[in-house]
């Protein structure tokens, strides 16, 4: 199977991380040439502030993705029981499991006809 950017929702996130630092600095950019704009080119500034108003309006998706994909990241946890859980004996927690990555649970521990869950 070939490896894309998006084969696990940890990559996902990194790729949201890098676009929206790109998104940042193509802000940034326009508002400078907003500031920097001729007064006898309307058009132009038009055009930039059109610009700008998408890049507000794209950065406000990455924040809604970036939410979506945390709860699937959580979800997917919890499916799979990766989150880490205290042991607990008569003396208060001994020791604290270690979060799995990967694919959760070994071929030994899940239930009889069971699918390990891609997400």
């Amino acid at each position: 199977m070939s490896k894309t950017p998006f084969d696990t929702i940890e990559s996902a996130q990194e790729f949201l991380a890098l676009l929206r630092e790109a998104v940042d600095e193509a802000k940034y950019t326009c508002s400078c040439d907003i500031l920097e704009a001729d007064s006898k080119a309307p058009r132009r500034l038009d055009a930039l502030r059109l610009v700008s108003y998408k890049l507000e309006k794209l950065e406000q998706h990455l924040k809604g993705s970036r939410r979506l994909l945390n709860d699937l990241r959580s979800l997917r946890r919890l499916l799979l029981e990766e989150r880490s859980e205290p042991e607990v004996t008569g003396q208060g927690i001994e020791s604290v499991a270690q979060p799995q990555v990967g694919t959760g649970r070994s071929s030994a521990q899940r239930r009889p006809g069971q699918q390990p869950i891609a997400l």
